[in-house]
C-alpha cells in the first residue's frame, strides 16, 4: 500500500459491485423546497449486476479500460480519483450479465460499482450521496442504485434525495418481460426529458402519497396500483406497444400491477409473494405473455 501526497491510501485492487434495476415503480415531477424536480423511485433487481475491479498503476494518470466502449464507467473512475485527490491512473475491468439499453441500469450500475472499486483502492468508503454526485457527473443522470437499502424518491439528473421513504421496499415478486419487438431496447440518450402536462404533474402528488403509506403498511396492492399509473402516465412519454393486453393480462392474473421502466423496454407485473399460489400465477402470466407474442420473461424477488 502507497499513500499521496494528500494523504489518501492506494491499495493493489479496489472491488465493488452494484446490482441493476427494472426500471421504476414512480417516476415524474414532485414538488419539493426547491420547486419541481424530476424525480423516480427505483425498483431493483437481484438478478443483475456489474462487477467492477479497479487497479492503480501508481506511474501514470491514465485510465485504462479492457472494454473502451464502457465511457460512462471511465469518467467515473476519472472523477472519483480526481475527487480523492489520487496522483495516480489505473486498469479499471468490468464484468457484468446486465442487458444494455433495456432498462436495467447497465451504465449506472457500471458506473456505480466503478465509484466504489476507486474508493476501497484508496482505502475509502463513499456515502450514498457522494456515490450519487460522481455518478450523475459521470452520466448525466442516474437510478438510485446506491441507495441499496433505502427505498428513495431520487432526483436522477440532480443526484439528490428529494424524500427518504424509511425504509426499503417491502418484498416483491416480479414476471418481468421485454416489451420491444426485437428486444433491442431504447436509446437512452436519444429520449429528451418527458414534458409533463398540468394534470399529469397534479397526478403525482397523490401517487406519491400512496407510496408512502404503501411502504409504512407493507401493502403491495397498493404499491402496485401506483406502479400502474406511472406507466400509464408513461404513455404518453415512452409508449409500452399494446398495454392495454399488458393490464388485461395483469388483471386475469391477479398481479398488483404492472410497472415499466420509463426509459427502456422492460415491463413488470408485481405481485406478493407471499400469495400461496404465486407458482401458478406466475406461470399463468408467462403463458398469457406468450398469448400476446412476448415470450422474453423471467422472474424474480427483490429480497
Amino acid at each position: 500500500m502507497s499513500t499521496g501526497p494528500a494523504g489518501t491510501a492506494v491499495r493493489i485492487r479496489g472491488t465493488h459491485h452494484s446490482v441493476g434495476h427494472h426500471g421504476e415503480i414512480l417516476q415524474g415531477v414532485f414538488a419539493s423546497g426547491r420547486g419541481l424536480r424530476r424525480a423516480l423511485i427505483t425498483l431493483p433487481c437481484p438478478l443483475y449486476e456489474s462487477h467492477a475491479v479497479f487497479e492503480p498503476s501508481g506511474t501514470t494518470d491514465e485510465v485504462v479500460m479492457l472494454d473502451p466502449w464502457r465511457t460512462k464507467a471511465r469518467r467515473a473512475a476519472e472523477l472519483t480519483l480526481r475527487a480523492l485527490d489520487v496522483p495516480t491512473g489505473g486498469t479499471l475491468s468490468l464484468t457484468s450479465n446486465i442487458p444494455p439499453s433495456r432498462g436495467f441500469g447497465s451504465s449506472t450500475a457500471d458506473v456505480v460499482a466503478t465509484i466504489g472499486a476507486v474508493h476501497e483502492a484508496a482505502g475509502r468508503r463513499p456515502s450514498p450521496a457522494r456515490y450519487a454526485a460522481l455518478a450523475v457527473a459521470a452520466e448525466t443522470a442516474s437510478d438510485a442504485l446506491m441507495y441499496a437499502h433505502r427505498t428513495v424518491l431520487f432526483a436522477h439528473r440532480e443526484g439528490e434525495v428529494v424524500e427518504d421513504m424509511g425504509g426499503p421496499l417491502m418484498p416483491l415478486a416480479v414476471v418481468g418481460f421485454g416489451t420491444s419487438a426485437d428486444g433491442t431496447g431504447t436509446d437512452t440518450l436519444d429520449l429528451p426529458p418527458a414534458r409533463y402536462s398540468v394534470w399529469e404533474i397534479e397526478a403525482f402528488r397523490p401517487l406519491l402519497g400512496s407510496v408512502r403509506r404503501a411502504l409504512r403498511t407493507g401493502d403491495v396492492a397498493l404499491l402496485g396500483r401506483v406502479a400502474t399509473a406511472s406507466a400509464r402516465i408513461n404513455q404518453r412519454h415512452l409508449p409500452v406497444p399494446g398495454l392495454a393486453d399488458l393490464l388485461r393480462v395483469g388483471e386475469a392474473v391477479g398481479a398488483a400491477g404492472l410497472q415499466v421502466a420509463h426509459s427502456g423496454d422492460v415491463a413488470g407485473l408485481i405481485f406478493d409473494p407471499a400469495l400461496p399460489d404465486l407458482a401458478t400465477r406466475a406461470d399463468l402470466a408467462r403463458k398469457r405473455l406468450a398469448g400476446l407474442g412476448i415470450d422474453d420473461t423471467w422472474f424474480f424477488t427483490t429480497t
